[in-house]
């Protein structure tokens, strides 16, 4: 049985390593392209009440006897996983669709069962590293599998995924197929994803039996080093992989790419890594996170487009709070109270105006968090302070987009 599933319009990961980042820290992040009104809600969850089995999105798997991380995800309104988001262990992860040619059997992306993005939420609850993080999706995938419609209207969107996880001292590359998967380890320099598989030699980690498994499915001949992309591929955004690949490497060239950099380039409109509110498949959230040993920040935007949309601030600390007002009620449409403003008062109206305000406000608030590592490292700040910073971010600019 053969069958072609919906290529996916977009999304984009990226991450930016020492030696081309100030301060030499990790520099990630993610546009979360979707479904035109679908909501994306921020969220913190800190525990939960944990039985022997966990009800993801489609199917129930068994919970972990471990502690669990605690985790801000940025996710669908709808569904149990997520996009993208970060844990309390400077562990991120996004995750892109892929299309591949290996679609019966396991690799049937139309059964119910994991969703890429209940791979993110897991990765990041029980992974207290990159590597381990990318160990439990790779367990899990093996166990159960992927696939399941992804989107709520549509039974026709499904996929295969790739991943980009990221801790404060290295990144790795997941893409998968089926149940078959690779994996490359960044330990420097940038990388980035798009709708595509992008591994093709150098692979650090992989699925058992994979080559064999190649082999017999006819994707390989077994000779030579062995190339996933080659064996697996079956189309992607190129196009938007290479611009994404040469913003990176024009915005790190002076070895100093810094967090507004990657703002800069989520919101790059012209190469298609950021799309519009009125486009059918919008850039509905997006994430920025920096990862350091000394102290980790990770910025959400909770609504569409991130070029008319404020970065705001969270930081993991014993008593984190994020606002009510990007939590998605249950009623049918999901809209929170920041996406229903936003959407009203800034994105219909072209609100140049506030988006102008919400700018400087951004820019303040990165000055301010510079400034308070810089403190927290000479122990003249306590994390303490921080936490309801992205709480009180939200609620300054719902005042702003209000009175606007």
């Amino acid at each position: 049985m053969k069958f072609t599933t919906q290529m996916p319009r977009s999304c984009d990961t990226f991450v930016v390593l020492p030696p081309l980042t100030n301060r030499n820290v990790v520099i990630f992040g993610k546009n979360s392209d979707r479904p035109q009104n679908e909501v994306q809600e921020v969220v913190l969850s800190t525990d939960r009440t944990r039985n022997s089995k966990l009800k993801c999105t489609y199917i129930t798997i068994d919970e972990s006897p471990n502690p669990l991380n605690s985790v801000i995800l940025s996710k669908p309104a709808w569904m149990w996983g997520a996009e993208m988001g970060a844990n309390d262990k400077s562990v991120v992860i996004g995750n892109e669709a892929v299309w591949t040619n290996n679609n019966e059997g396991d690799g049937d992306a139309r059964q119910k069962r994991l969703l890429g993005m209940d791979l993110v939420r897991l990765g990041l609850e029980r992974g207290n590293s990159a590597e381990e993080a990318l160990d439990v999706i790779t367990s899990l995938l093996e166990k159960y599998g992927q696939g399941g419609p992804c989107s709520e209207y549509d039974d026709s969107h499904f996929y295969h995924n790739s991943f980009l996880i990221a801790d404060c001292k290295e990144a790795w590359v997941l893409e998968t197929s089926g149940k078959l998967w690779a994996a490359e380890k960044i330990a420097s320099g940038y990388r980035n994803i798009s709708n595509g598989l992008t591994i093709k030699t150098k692979i650090d980690k992989h699925s058992e039996g994979l080559f064999e498994k190649a082999e017999c499915m006819g994707v390989w001949d077994g000779k030579g080093k062995f190339d996933f992309c080659n064996a697996f591929s079956s189309g992607g955004d190129e196009q938007r992989q290479q611009e994404g690949e040469r913003l990176l490497k024009e915005s790190s060239a002076a070895n100093n790419f810094d967090v507004k950099d990657m703002f800069n380039v989520l919101r790059h409109k012209e190469s298609g890594i950021c799309r519009a509110c009125d486009d059918t498949f919008p850039t509905q959230g997006s994430q920025v996170s920096l990862l350091s040993s000394d102290m980790s920040v990770h910025w959400f935007t909770a609504t569409p487009d991130p070029s008319i949309s404020y970065f705001k601030p969270f930081v993991f600390t014993p008593n984190a709070q994020v606002s009510s007002h990007t939590e998605s009620p249950k009623d049918p449409k999901r809209e929170h109270n920041l996406y229903k403003l936003h959407t009203e008062n800034v994105a219909k109206s072209n609100n140049d105006k506030v988006t102008e305000l919400l700018r400087e406000i951004e820019n303040g608030c990165l000055s301010e968090i510079a400034d308070f590592i810089q403190k927290y490292a000479k122990k003249e700040k306590t994390v303490n302070e921080l936490d309801d910073l992205m709480k009180k971010c939200v609620e300054n600019e719902i005042q702003i987009i209000t009175s606007s």
